[in-house]
């Protein structure tokens, strides 16, 4: 189950943000082993004063369109899907809505399967009791 947080600067569409959503569910679902009704998705939008990057770095120029992508999920992919879903991202939001691909920045946060509850203060994958 991956969380994603999708952070970007206030002022985008309603269709805007379903469309980065959509995109990067996609490509979760395309190259990360995501299944289907496995969407967890906050989107942050910060006023300009509040959403403060680099315009180049390591030789990629960014634009006030940048789109950064926090995806939380278990420790379980390797290093192929990994370049796989951030390849797939990139397509798929400069497809829809239109992202710059070099306006997109994805940073992956692995946690053991054990981090995770679902609900009802249990723990969801983690080795049972004995």
């Amino acid at each position: 189950m991956p969380l994603t947080r999708i952070s970007l600067r206030a002022g985008t569409t309603e269709a805007y943000r379903a469309a980065l959503v959509s995109g990067i569910y996609a490509a979760m679902r395309e190259t990360y082993a995501v299944p289907d009704g496995d969407l967890f998705t906050v989107i942050h939008e910060h006023a300009a004063a509040d959403f403060i990057f680099s315009p180049e770095y390591v030789g990629i120029r960014h634009s006030a369109d940048l789109v950064i992508v926090q995806i939380v999920a278990s420790a379980t992919r390797s290093t192929a899907q990994k370049r796989a879903l951030y390849a797939a991202i990139a397509d798929n939001l400069g497809r829809d809505p239109g992202v710059n691909p070099a306006d997109v920045i994805i940073t992956l946060v692995e946690v053991s399967p054990e981090n995770w509850s679902f609900g009802h203060g249990l723990m969801t994958y983690g080795p049972s009791e004995s």
